[in-house]
C-alpha cells in the first residue's frame, strides 16, 4: 500500500497501557522509508485541536478533529486508506503544523 501527504487512513492505535488497541483514523503528514509520520483524528471534538470542515469528504462518517500530536508508524499497519483532506483542511493542518513545530513560514 502507498500512503501519500493528507491522505487519511485506518490503522491500528495502541492503548496507552498497551493493553489492547483499536482501529482509529489518521493523517498521513509525511514518509521516510516505510515510516509515516501522522496526525490523529477524534471524534471527541474537545480533545481537539481544530474540527475538520469538510470531514465527510474526508471519509470520516462523523464529524472529527485533529489531535495536536505527532506518530511514527511502519506504513504495513495501515489497514485501508479511506479519503483525503480537502484544501481548505489541508491549508489549516498546514498553519496548524508550522506552530506546533515552531516552524518559521
Amino acid at each position: 500500500m502507498t500512503c501519500l501527504r493528507n491522505d487519511v487512513v485506518l490503522l491500528p492505535i495502541p492503548f496507552t497501557d498497551l493493553t489492547s488497541r483499536k482501529v482509529r483514523p489518521a493523517i498521513v503528514i509525511g514518509q521516510k522509508d516505510s515510516d509515516l509520520f501522522l496526525v490523529p483524528i477524534s471524534s471527541v471534538l474537545a480533545n481537539t485541536d481544530f474540527a475538520l470542515q469538510q470531514w465527510q469528504a474526508a471519509g470520516l462518517n462523523v464529524p472529527s478533529g485533529v489531535k495536536a500530536q505527532l506518530a511514527t508508524v511502519e506504513e504495513k499497519l495501515v489497514l485501508k486508506t479511506i479519503g483525503t483532506l480537502q484544501a481548505v483542511d489541508r491549508e489549516l493542518l498546514d498553519q496548524k503544523l508550522r506552530a506546533w513545530l515552531q516552524l518559521v513560514r
